[in-house]
């Protein structure tokens, strides 16, 4: 049911990464059927888990092993769902409930972005007053995209059908379909141009207030790789440029830790390159730092 060090997230010791006493579950989703442009992520979560072992425990800005905050980080063998996208979609939303009826906070690695449907349903169910925070380059608010509705280009477009609370940042690419869907239905969408001109004030931290403010309490979490800048993460399959950095991303993510309860999130879309190793990485310490910045919250 678990994996085991050397395979799981960390590599962390049995003591550490047994299910029963870790608040936090890593379930990777190696699902992968209706990539558009590059292909890869079936192996992103794979890759992740494998760099994940050389990321430091020791966090040096919440002094701390995170680990040893949440009781442990507990593994799961990956989850590969049959069937066509729905019947996939439903047993991802399946195995996430059946975690958060654990009391863990569930950290998905996929895998293409319509692994978040089943997740974000997921915990859509358990909080009525959830919002979904897409951290993304495209609004993947398509009703289509090449005949497939569960396309990873629709997926915002599912998971509105059944929480209008979404929230999306950092957007650069989008049809004009999407446009008129965000216009109509009035969806908070902050585009990257704006949150980079800041229209929002001279302060360059004055978006992360304008993001945040949005939100409802409780709040699910999807982070799209592309939302990097391709100089940072470049292993992705539709790279778009003016993405964003490291710093500006943690700094807004503790942010919205400290202002609202992160229930639960995603890492999507990681095409990993032969022979180039950092874009993984980045992704392994980027969700043990915001497991870190959830734990540590107040």
């Amino acid at each position: 049911m678990i994996l085991l060090p050397p395979d799981n997230f960390l590599a962390l010791p049995e003591q550490w990464s047994g299910l029963e006493r870790s608040r936090v579950a890593v379930l990777p989703v190696p699902y992968e059927h209706t990539t558009s442009f590059g292909k890869g992520t079936a192996s992103g979560p794979g890759s992740i888990l494998e760099a994940s072992g050389q990321v430091e425990l020791y966090d040096e800005e919440l002094d701390a092993e995170i680990y040893t905050l949440t009781g442990g980080i507990a593994t799961l063998k990956p989850l590969a769902p049959g069937g066509n996208d729905a019947v996939a979609v439903e047993s991802i939303r399946k195995n996430v409930n059946g975690l958060i009826e654990k009391d863990k906070t569930v950290v998905c690695i996929g895998g293409e972005h319509t692994i978040s449907i089943g997740s974000a349903r997921a915990y859509s169910e358990r909080y009525q007053d959830l919002s979904v925070l897409q951290l993304d380059a495209h609004s993947d608010l398509r009703e289509e995209y090449e005949g497939n509705r569960y396309s990873h280009a629709c997926v915002m477009a599912r998971v509105y059908e059944f929480n209008k609370n979404i929230v999306q940042a950092g957007i650069r690419s989008q049809c004009r379909e999407e446009a008129d869907f965000i216009r109509q239905k009035q969806i908070k969408t902050f585009y990257a141009f704006d949150l980079r001109g800041r229209r929002y004030s001279a302060d360059r931290y004055a978006w992360h207030d304008a993001v945040i403010g949005s939100l409802r309490e409780n709040v699910y979490l999807t982070i799209d790789c592309d939302f990097f800048d391709p100089g940072l993460m470049p292993a992705v399959g539709t790279p778009e440029p003016g993405g964003f950095g490291w710093q500006e991303t943690v700094s807004f993510l503790r942010r919205l830790s400290g202002c609202r309860r992160i229930v639960g999130f995603d890492i999507t879309e990681l095409s990993p390159i032969p022979g180039l190793i950092h874009p993984q990485f980045v992704m392994a310490k980027l969700i043990y730092k915001l497991i870190g910045y959830i734990f540590s919250r107040g």
